[in-house]
Order: structure tokens, then sequence, then C-alpha cells
């Protein structure tokens, strides 16, 4: 019984790592949420920009308001900074290697 539990969980192992491999992030794209928190629907000041809109999940459903825009930047990187200079940026959260703002709309 306990070999099969030990081949089993190996195959589980195998087809984690397998469908890691298949989907790796496009070269110079931010990288994925290291969870499932945040819903990033596009890029905020560009299509390109590693800064994403934010749509509602459990988790960002406190922080969403009708006036603000919520955006999400990869943790300690270029984007954020910038965003924060460029903009009167307040951070709400931080999860899943982003950090969370909240940006008043004009």
């Amino acid at each position: 019984m306990k070999k099969i539990m030990a081949i089993g969980a190996a195959l589980m192992l195998v087809g984690c790592e397998d469908a890691s491999q298949s989907n790796p992030p496009a070269s110079g794209a931010a990288p994925e949420p290291t969870n499932d928190d945040l819903r990033l629907v596009g890029g905020y000041r560009s299509t390109d920009d590693d800064c994403q809109l934010t749509g509602e999940t459990a988790f960002t459903i406190d922080f969403l308001d009708h006036t603000a825009d919520l955006v999400s930047c990869p943790t300690g990187g270029g984007a954020e900074q910038s965003l924060i200079e460029m903009y009167d940026a307040r951070k709400v959260a931080e999860t899943g290697g982003y950090s969370v703002y909240s940006i008043p709309r004009g």
C-alpha cells in the first residue's frame, strides 16, 4: 500500500512539473501572482505595463471603490516605483508577490 501511495505522489509531482513548463511567462512580461487573490485585467498605463488594473475577487472586494482604480504591480520592481511617482497611489495590500494600490480617478 505504501508503495502505491509513493508512486501516486510521484506521478502527481511529475504532472505539476509538466504543467508549469507548458505555459512559461512571456519574455519581459510581469510574473503571474503566486496565488489566486488577484484578477489582473490588463496593463494600467499601457498594454505592456507590469502594473495591472485589478478586478474583483474575494481578496480585493474591500479595496474596490467607484472613485478609484485598483492596480497591482510586482512588489519591488521599477513599474511599482514609477506608479508611485506618477500617481497619488495608496498601497492597500500585498499578496502573491504583488503590491496592490488604490489610485483616485481624475
